[in-house]
């Protein structure tokens, strides 16, 4: 074999891994015009590229909204080749719900479609604070320079805001401390669609990072704005809406009261973490992997309430 037939060869094959991933990259058509890829019940690994939040696109006449761009810069990349075969139209807001870097470190795969990065008016400081530790920890999970970049948003959400596609008209809303202190929800009236990210979780556990109190404070506002579809950061792309926060508001609950119990009984932070809302355990993929981190942070915001 030549080398011409060597370099052919290896390029071949190169392409046929990439489009066997690429092949793996499906969404579902949740309402018209709103397409969201699920993302895998687990944590980030060089097999699934980060590629485990719940992310996709929404089409309007005249352009095209992101709803988080992905968990890695391969994932963006995904998505963005998806939106690619779906429409032509311009790219032009890409929606950062939150600072986790499942939902945000595909947003480098957009820079040059010069979209608006739409972000929470506090996104900005968390990324100060975390971005670079959240890019330098996926770089060795998944491989140097595979996270992708920390991309700043360029518009920035205080209260509430509109994304104008053009006869499709999004409300992005800013809300209190809940999952974490900087979430984004996204509602499409024209669906009745409401794209939750993390302030959603299903079948997955919740991981809390912000406020526990003020997350129920939120959910309650979010069941008042009348939606009957709703997209959660993680587990089914679709989901009825308000009947899919119950178990959520659950979990929440359980954990809201057995840790105020475990506070008054005199039970350490520690010991607490391996016995709140154990009966909840059957319930969510990851329980293990997360309740403990859960418990530790709710005995924190109330141990002083």
């Amino acid at each position: 074999m030549n080398r011409r037939e060597l370099l052919f060869g290896a390029c071949a094959t190169i392409l046929s891994a990439q489009t066997r991933a690429d092949a793996t990259f499906k969404t579902d058509e949740v309402a018209p015009g709103i397409h969201f890829r699920r993302g895998v019940d687990e944590d980030a690994t060089p097999t699934n590229s980060g590629a485990i939040a719940n992310i996709g696109f929404i089409v309007g006449r005249d352009a095209v909204a992101v709803m988080d761009p992905g968990g890695s810069l391969i994932d963006g990349q995904r998505l963005h080749a998806t939106i690619r075969q779906t429409t032509k139209l311009p790219i032009r807001f890409v929606v950062l719900s939150h600072v986790h870097p499942d939902h945000i470190f595909g947003a480098g795969a957009f820079i040059e479609d010069k979209p608006q990065f739409v972000g929470h008016a506090l996104l900005p400081n968390a990324l100060a604070q975390r971005g670079e530790f959240y890019r330098g920890n996926l770089d060795k999970i998944l491989g140097p320079g595979k996270a992708g970049p920390v991309v700043q948003p360029t518009q920035l959400v205080k209260d509430t805001t509109s994304l104008d596609l053009g006869g499709r008209i999004l409300q992005v809303t800013a809300h209190g401390i809940a999952h974490t202190d900087c979430d984004l929800s996204v509602l499409d009236a024209q669906t009745s669609t409401l794209m939750l990210s993390d302030l959603l979780f299903v079948e997955r556990v919740p991981s809390l990072d912000g406020s526990l109190k003020g997350w129920l404070a939120e959910l309650a506002k979010l069941k008042a704005m009348g939606a009957r579809r709703a997209v959660p950061g993680h587990g089914p792309t679709g989901v009825d809406w308000p009947s899919a926060s119950r178990d959520l508001e659950r979990y929440l609950g359980v954990l809201l009261r057995e840790t105020r119990q475990a506070i008054a009984k005199g039970v350490d932070i520690g010991q607490a973490a391996k016995t709140v809302a154990l009966a909840e355990r059957e319930r969510w993929k990851l329980f293990d992997d997360y309740n403990g981190h859960n418990v530790t942070r709710a005995y924190k915001e109330l141990e002083w309430d």
